[in-house]
């Protein structure tokens, strides 16, 4: 891979704190990236440094060939040729979607500038509503305009911060989907910030994980979900409890559900007590089994039940059933373990 955007070891300090602490990430180009964590864990100030709107404390970043950042230097963010999309959209109300996606391409001919936003037009599946204002537009529609704007003059990046939030929570992760696919058609790099998971999912090719200042992983998100690095990772990615447990041998780990194989992510010797990351779909309805388990509540998803199950232990599972696995909040039914790989972390101790 020809890294494109290379974060190095970066850090901002604002306030005398340490709001960014040691990050590091790259992106090929045309490659689509997303920063995700929970609020006050230093993505958005991220984005602002790539952007060039914060100084760097200690580390370095570098676009293409060229080093815009480190902490004795930083590019004026109007020498960057770098895109913003924010929460706000801020589309001009008195310009027409072809004005507002034409906007930063004045200084371009005429047939050029027409062209360009004809093309972005298409992209977006926004050509039948050119002349149109944006308060005649629906949300999902001035998001695609918005996006496309900042996409007109080329930039060498685009950085998103949180541009769908305002949205539902189905009609994020759809919009997400869309934006990625625009934007692979249109060639640009991009990074996403977002505290919503699925929204990151939807949008990127590479994920990082942040908490207090800090990139915990940078991965995929099948990795991110199956091969976490990090305990917080582990929690923050999908749904899931910990249960106590015991290496007993190799790509083995004895629990109250029994002795569970699987490969294990990190070894550890015999003897050791982990903790171990049990998913929904890790858990399966078996009505033959030994191991049973009390339903402490169920939802309904069309497709499947999302069950909260409790262990003679009194520890909680979740399990995720197909829809013709109907079982009533305090019915006793059979499960097993189906785990094709053991995410075990130290024993905390706070359990």
């Amino acid at each position: 891979m020809i890294e494109y955007l290379k974060l190095l070891n970066i850090g901002v300090d604002l306030a005398d704190q340490h709001i960014v602490r040691d990050v590091s990430l790259a992106l090929a180009n045309g490659e689509i990236g997303s920063v995700l964590g929970p609020s006050g864990c230093g993505k958005t100030t991220l984005l602002r440094a790539i952007a060039g709107f914060e100084h760097l404390s200690s580390g370095q970043i570098q676009l293409g060939d060229q080093q815009i950042s480190d902490s004795s230097n930083t590019m004026p963010p109007e020498h960057r040729h770098i895109g913003m999309v924010f929460q706000d959209l801020a589309l001009f109300p008195h310009l027409t979607v072809f004005e507002n996606v034409g906007f930063g391409l004045r200084n371009l001919p005429s047939e050029e500038r027409i062209g360009r936003v004809r093309e972005l037009l298409g992209l977006a599946e926004l050509g039948a509503f050119s002349e149109q204002y944006p308060h005649e537009l629906s949300g999902g529609q001035q998001q695609r305009v918005a996006l496309i704007r900042a996409m007109a003059p080329r930039p060498s990046l685009l950085l998103l911060d949180e541009p769908f939030s305002g949205q539902d929570t189905e009609l994020r992760e759809q919009l997400a989907s869309e934006v990625r696919q625009i934007l692979h058609q249109d060639g640009i790099t991009a990074l996403l910030v977002t505290h919503d998971q699925l929204e990151a999912f939807a949008f990127a090719d590479k994920i990082g994980v942040m908490s207090n200042g800090q990139m915990l992983q940078w991965d995929s998100a099948f990795n991110l979900y199956h091969q976490p690095a990090d305990r917080f990772v582990a929690d923050f990615i999908g749904h899931g409890v910990f249960i106590r447990g015991e290496v007993v041998g190799n790509n083995q780990i004895s629990t109250e559900l029994g002795v569970l194989s699987g490969e294990m992510i990190v070894k550890y010797p015999n003897n050791t007590v982990v903790d171990l990351l049990v998913r929904p779909d890790d858990v399966l309805p078996a009505s033959n089994s030994q191991i049973t388990a009390e339903v402490a509540y169920a939802a309904f998803r069309g497709a499947q039940h999302l069950y909260t199950l409790t262990l003679p232990s009194s520890t909680k599972l979740l399990c995720v059933a197909r829809s013709h696995h109907n079982h009533a909040v305090g019915e006793k039914i059979g499960i097993r373990i189906a785990m094709d790989h053991l995410v075990a972390f130290p024993k905390s101790v706070q359990n």
